[in-house]
């Protein structure tokens, strides 16, 4: 068993297209329609046969509130695998992305949380 996909809720697929693939340097793999919204994943250009993320739209009731919960509580929704945090904070910061929290030793990992424009808090981690 491995894991295939894996979502991230967007309050609009074509900014989130937009920002993951242009500023965070992810690849899109697939998109599909699919009623007024689109199956859309993007990849690691590392990776292009790897797991894939699905834009998800957050269009569902529950959606919102439980997004909204996790930005207040500073949460972040996911957590991406960077070589280095402190060098990918320093390209994120320089294309715009807001940081909101600064990369940080946390035991045997060094973490940074950003905002991604579409109503998530990500994390970018390295192990040391």
């Amino acid at each position: 068993m491995r894991i295939n996909l894996s979502s991230v809720f967007v309050d609009d697929q074509d900014k989130a297209l937009r920002f993951y693939t242009e500023v965070l340097g992810f690849v899109k793999k697939t998109e599909i329609p699919f009623g007024e919204a689109r199956w859309l994943t993007v990849v690691s250009p590392d990776a292009p046969d790897g797991t894939e993320l699905v834009l998800e739209p957050d269009g569902h009731p529950a959606v919102g509130p439980f997004k909204a919960a996790l930005v207040g509580d500073g949460i972040p929704f996911t957590s991406f695998a960077v070589d280095d945090v402190h060098a990918e904070f320093d390209r994120l910061r320089a294309l715009g992305v807001r940081f909101v929290q600064e990369p940080a030793s946390a035991g045997p990992v060094t973490v940074a949380v950003f905002d991604d424009t579409c109503g998530n808090l990500i994390q970018i981690a390295h192990q040391k």
